[in-house]
């Protein structure tokens, strides 16, 4: 078995192993490579009928192509598609002029804080990966927040040989992170062995592409003349840049997402 078909397999085993063990699930997409490549995951594990929603919290912010990249894949695939804004704080004029960070965690942390309630979801699985950012690295596969959503990152324990902690209080929100063990590489290796569909923000025009995708105010674009997958995976292979270096956000504080976070953000 190759690498990436080792990561398949681990991230299908935990996905699986969520339903077992939870109840309501919800599954989060932010129409990025990474939640489409862990909604592929989920459609083969459950053998192409998901059995929990998608979840999308919406901004209002993203770039149009996302959304129509959006709308466009709930209707081929025929998944429960959940769309949720934070319309109380956009009816005041929340906006990233209010600060990142406020922005951020009215629209993003407090909208998902919202859907999870409204649903009753006990836990939501995410597409997030510890080398993306640092504040990432310091998750569990199983991670537990209080009945707030909050995340203590100072109490983590140990997830060793595949041994995952998965009893947790009722009561409280459970994150499930299936590709958690991935890195940006392996998920462009991935999406070209599965010839995955994806919004064609990642691909250069006119010298510039996205490398990571959020609101639009927000993020930002960077030189590259990488215009297959391929080219995207030798690009990365010779680049010092981070992955996140076109989030505004992140340029605001250096402990943005950490901050966001802790106080549940995805």
């Amino acid at each position: 078995m190759d690498h990436i078909k080792r990561l398949e397999a681990q991230s299908i085993y935990i996905l699986r192993e969520a339903y077992r063990k939870f109840g309501k699930l919800g599954m989060l997409w932010s129409i990025g490579k990474d939640s489409t490549v862990l909604l592929w995951l989920a459609k083969k594990a459950f053998f192409g009928h998901c059995p929990f929603p998608f979840i999308h919290v919406d901004t209002s912010y993203q770039i149009p192509e996302m959304i129509a990249f959006r709308d466009k894949t709930a209707e081929e695939y025929k998944f429960d598609l959940i769309v949720h804004k934070n319309e109380e704080a956009l009816k005041k004029g929340m906006g990233p002029e209010k600060g990142r960070l406020v922005c951020c965690k009215a629209l993003k942390t407090e909208g998902l804080s919202q859907v999870t309630e409204k649903y009753g979801f006990e836990g939501l699985i995410l597409g997030i990966r510890r080398d993306e950012e640092g504040s990432r690295s310091k998750e569990r596969v199983f991670s537990i927040r209080n009945r707030d959503s909050e995340w203590d990152y100072t109490n983590q324990p140990p997830e060793l040989w595949d041994q995952f902690n998965t009893d947790f209080p009722k009561g409280y929100h459970i994150r499930i992170h299936p590709i958690l063990h991935w890195d940006e590489i392996d998920i462009w290796e991935y999406i070209k062995r599965e010839n995955i569909p994806l919004v064609d923000l990642y691909f250069a025009k006119n010298g510039r592409r996205y490398r990571s995708l959020g609101c639009a105010p927000c993020t930002g674009t960077f030189e590259s003349t990488a215009t297959t997958i391929q080219e995207i995976i030798d690009e990365l292979k010779n680049t010092k840049e981070s992955e996140r270096s076109g989030r505004a956000q992140d340029q605001e504080d250096s402990y943005a997402m950490q901050k966001l976070r802790k106080d549940g953000y995805m």
